[in-house]
């Protein structure tokens, strides 16, 4: 687990100044901290017990000066180890965000929506906070412990023989516990996401829930979670409370045999009044560190086990990503599947198997097909979302595998099934698209994407504001922004998966009749489930279980398709057949 905290430390490294400018404070502050007990030892033994007023004075002046340079400081590591540690934060949770932003959806399958929220959250505020204590009392507490034991013995050698039995006798009590308790961290983790799970699906899934009216179960499943988050997390906080009470009653046993050993020390004349003083409070220096580091250890097992969670993002490999030196892609002119195969993780059969056909410049491609037949899994091979298991899709010439993904992706306009709008004004999400569009161009592919009729409605128009998600719109107002930023992005290649099927016929025709006389050069690939959408389209490319089973113009596939007919038959009646 340490090396872990280790390899997280790197995001520590644009603050090694502070925290080496920490070091050195921490250890002013502690040298100060061990000087008072002597300067306190001199004034009883001598400025006291001899009645040498002027020295009372003059070392008093003396402990004050240390103690406020002491205390400077101590404000001053713990400013800047504040600092440092929240930089540590911020820095750890971009690298987080740089990370996650090149998954694709099987990184995302792997660790899950919610655990990637709760470990870019939770888990680096635990490790942030744990940064911040190592900065502080992993400094502080061992320069404090080695040169209180070093004074003690200095104090007095045969006093100092009592801490031979106290110190070893904490750390074994901190051990037992802490091994306990570094596991019960790591489950209480795997509570927390399984607790966030439940909410966020109950919360995007609301509608559903309540349409069928599963309040009393989600309930239920909620319950079951935080239920079991608290049993693990009580386990854990009464194994950390039974810390505190071992190590007090250890402190205070020995304190009471120091007293005791000291008195009988003193009576004999073998130890003077300020030295008992001051090894005194050279022990409770070194038994307040190990408070410290008593304290440390609640923080350490869930930092630890933070950091692990937080490492596996990390040690994700990314499957799809660009390789240094791929080129950029030219200017489209055909693309071809050829022989493309691809199987989801765990599946038993391919998705899609040995599809091959092309497409050209001016082109609309309509794919069609029954469900599961592998229409979207089509279209999520083409921006590299997945990669092909054999075969290969090919830009003109160049397997897309072989250029820049950034470059590729660049050149796509991609409206996905489910409409996805970001929080900020229309014309803001429109402009996602190609932040460099000016409002005219905006306003165009609204009206291209028939949207501008209700736009232009709105109070604010271009500025009205969409809340999160867009749920403010419905559904077709949505899918038609969505159209629209994808149509502002000019792109050489759109890909509209199966996005007509949430307007109503007469918007669907006037959308597909105005792309029709928009889009001149580039390939269009639309994926539907009604016929009407794609009779039109210059090649159906008909999909069932995954195999092409057949590819032309409607009146081609009429006559040469029976899965088409049955999809036709399915939709229309005879006279519109005829």
């Amino acid at each position: 687990m340490g090396w872990i905290m280790l390899r997280l430390l790197k995001f520590l490294a644009p603050y090694r100044v502070f925290v080496v400018l920490v070091v050195i404070l921490a250890f002013v502050q502690v040298l100060s901290t061990l000087y008072l007990p002597l300067l306190l030892s001199d004034i009883v033994d001598i400025g006291i017990v001899q009645g040498n007023p002027s020295y009372i004075i003059r070392m008093g002046l003396i402990m004050l000066a240390v103690t406020g340079l002491g205390g400077i400081a101590a404000i001053g590591a713990s400013l800047l180890a504040a600092q440092s540690a929240a930089g540590f934060g911020k820095l750890l949770r971009s690298g987080i965000f740089r990370h996650v932003e090149n998954f694709g959806p099987t990184e995302f399958d792997r660790l899950g929506n919610s655990s990637l929220i709760v470990r870019t959250t939770n888990d680096v505020m635990q490790v942030q906070q744990l940064v911040n204590m190592m900065l502080r009392v992993m400094i502080v507490a061992p320069l404090t412990s080695i040169g209180g034991i070093i004074m003690a013995i200095h104090t007095n050698g045969r006093l100092a023989l009592s801490m031979m039995i106290v110190v070893p006798a904490l750390a074994v009590t901190v051990y037992v516990i802490l091994g306990r308790g570094i596991p019960l961290f790591r489950t209480m983790q795997t509570k927390v996401d399984n607790l966030n799970r439940v909410v966020r699906e109950n919360l995007i899934g609301v509608r559903v829930v309540r349409a069928f009216d599963r309040q009393a179960y989600e309930r239920e499943r909620f319950y079951g979670t935080n239920a079991d988050l608290t049993q693990v997390s009580t386990r854990v906080f009464q194994m950390m409370a039974l810390m505190l009470p071992f190590v007090m009653l250890i402190m205070n046993w020995a304190t009471v045999a120091i007293f005791w050993w000291g008195s009988l020390r003193l009576s004999h004349g073998a130890l003077q009044v300020g030295s008992l003083m001051a090894f005194i409070q050279y022990f409770m220096q070194i038994m307040f560190a190990v408070m410290m580091v008593s304290m440390m250890a609640f923080m350490l097992p869930r930092g630890q086990a933070s950091a692990l969670r937080i490492w596996q993002i990390f040690d994700t490999p990314v499957a799809i990503e660009t390789r240094p030196g791929q080129p950029s892609v030219q200017p489209l002119g055909r693309l071809t599947l050829d022989q493309v195969t691809f199987v989801y993780h765990g599946a038993e059969a391919p998705a899609l198997e040995s599809v091959s056909f092309k497409a050209h410049v001016g082109e609309t491609i309509a794919i069609i097909g029954g469900t599961g037949s592998g229409k979207s899994t089509l279209l999520n091979l083409i921006p590299r979302f997945y990669d092909v298991a054999s075969g290969a899709i090919h830009w003109n010439d160049t397997d897309i595998r072989e250029v820049s993904l950034t470059s590729l992706r660049s050149h796509i306009g991609l409206v996905p099934q489910r409409p996805v709008l970001f929080s900020g004004t229309i014309l803001d999400n429109v402009r996602y698209g190609n932040l460099e569009a000016s409002e005219s161009e905006v306003r165009h592919a609204l009206e291209v994407a028939q949207a501008w009729d209700f736009v232009s409605r709105m109070p604010e128009g271009l500025y009205s504001l969409i809340s999160q998600g867009g749920s403010n719109l419905s559904g077709g107002q949505r899918q038609r922004l969505a159209i629209a930023r994808a149509l502002v992005r000019q792109a050489s290649l759109y890909l509209f998966d199966d996005n007509f099927s949430a307007l109503d016929s007469r918007t669907d025709a006037a959308l597909r009749q105005a792309l029709r006389h928009t889009i001149h050069d580039a390939i269009v690939f639309i994926v539907a489930q009604r016929v009407t959408t794609i009779m039109d389209a210059d090649r159906i490319v008909v999909l069932d279980d995954g195999r092409l089973v057949g590819q032309g113009t409607h009146h081609e596939l009429m006559d040469t398709s029976e899965v088409y007919r049955e999809i036709v038959a399915s939709q229309l009646s005879p006279e519109e057949i005829a």
